[in-house]
């Protein structure tokens, strides 16, 4: 392996110029300790354009002195860029997460520099992309310039994560903590109500996908008496762990991949991060590839588990914006959905609770204006709140509204079946 040459994070990011479209790793791989050196550089860069998922840590552009500097050309909002997003300085790219590399390799949205943060490189010169390998697998391949935050507390993750350090431009070192997140402190009653609700329709042998939340954590929390359940999903947590060290996720039945927990990134606290490193159990793949709904249909059984902002009377599911407020982005939910309902005995489910944190009803006569439509009508199967689980699949417009409304909040109902009144009467 070659001698490696690091430099500092300031010197790194000068390679970056004004107009440039810069490529920002996601997740816990934000690469925060580079992002700031370049938001240090705000009065010399003007109209850089940074592309995103989801990006953890303190890495707010939202502070005026960056707003002539920086552009964020979202791909999912997340909450560190949510109100840039909705601004007049950034902007959201409506895509499914499966999609994301076509607009990489095709020159849609050229990448000229990529911001990545890796494991240390082992002794064939090899780093990994660690806990994130979703559309950043795709970045680096076309991106002109390549700056990496090499981190020992990045895990070396198996699958598609590798990349070798000919390959990157500047090396950053630079040790830092992993960011971490905590799904279980959100769990309300009501959401542990649907994860024992979810649970119940989840047979042995089935292979999971588990959406982002606290939701799919309760579900985790339900399944430790299940047997040779499978791993197929577009985002990993802590609340696998347990389930595979007990062997209730073995992966023994999946007809692809079989015997390894697929996933395409992961987020969680610092023991999921210790849990795959180096763990060839876990395999973390292409987005284009664990996304592809003809790849997720070939597991049988298969349990697609995603959340929604609201949900009108006749099934549409909004999953990404209040209104016209874009609050995340479409993700993965209809590669999911679209893949379970495909598979054979699979099962495509929204889960969430019947009101918001200030009593509104998510079961809705009609979406909010402006409000995005994530999971079509025609797409959407198992709705389940904490007051039961209905299966929209095959059923009218007036069967859907009252199966909707007989697991809406009690204190909605009289609003809601008046509402089915109006517009079906």
């Amino acid at each position: 392996m070659p001698t490696l040459n690091y430099v500092s994070a300031a010197a790194a990011v000068q390679n970056i110029h004004s107009g440039n479209r810069v490529f920002l790793h996601g997740s816990a791989a934000t690469p925060i300790h580079i992002i700031h050196a370049l938001q240090n550089r705000h009065q010399e860069l003007k109209k850089v354009e940074l592309v995103s998922i989801t990006s953890f840590g303190d890495v707010d552009f939202n502070d005026e002195k960056y707003r002539k500097s920086f552009f964020i050309n979202s791909l999912f909002v997340s909450a560190n860029t949510r109100k840039i997003a909705n601004s007049n300085f950034g902007d959201y790219i409506p895509i499914f997460l499966s999609q994301i590399p076509q607009l990489f390799e095709s020159n849609i949205l050229p990448i000229d520099v990529a911001i990545i943060h890796v494991s240390p490189p082992d002794r064939h010169g090899y780093c990994s992309l660690g806990t994130s390998v979703d559309i950043a697998r795709a970045a680096v391949k076309v991106a002109k310039f390549i700056i990496a935050q090499v981190n020992p507390k990045m895990p070396r993750t198996h699958g598609d994560s590798f990349i070798h350090v000919d390959k990157i431009d500047s090396l950053v070192w630079h040790e830092a903590e992993l960011p971490e997140i905590n799904y279980e402190s959100g769990a309300t009653e009501a959401i542990k109500q649907i994860g024992k609700n979810i649970a119940e329709l989840i047979e042995d042998g089935a292979t999971l996908q588990l959406g982002i939340g606290t939701i799919p954590d309760q579900v985790l929390k339900n399944l430790s008496n299940h047997k040779n359940l499978g791993i197929h999903t577009e985002m990993l947590s802590d609340g696998v762990i347990p389930l595979i060290q007990n062997g209730a996720i073995n992966n023994s039945q999946k007809k692809i991949n079989r015997g390894k927990s697929v996933t395409s990134f992961m987020a969680g606290t610092r023991q999921l991060y210790d849990f795959v490193d180096d763990n060839p159990e876990i395999e973390v793949l292409d987005i284009s590839y664990v996304n592809d709904t003809s790849i997720i249909r070939r597991n049988n059984d298969m349990i697609a588990i995603n959340s929604a902002i609201e949900i009108d009377l006749t099934g549409q599911i909004c999953a990404d914006s209040i209104g016209t407020y874009q609050y995340s982005g479409i993700g993965g939910q209809m590669d999911f959905m679209r893949g379970a309902s495909l598979s054979q005995g699979g099962k495509p489910i929204i889960a969430l609770p019947s009101i918001t944190n200030k009593g509104i009803s998510r079961i809705t006569p009609f979406l909010k204006e402006g409000a995005g439509v994530v999971t079509t009508r025609g797409h959407v199967h198992w709705i389940i709140t904490e007051y039961g689980k209905v299966n929209l699949f095959g059923m009218n417009l007036k069967q859907r509204a009252k199966a909707l409304i007989s697991i809406a909040h009690p204190s909605h109902i009289e609003n809601l079946e008046r509402a089915f009144h109006e517009r079906f009467k």
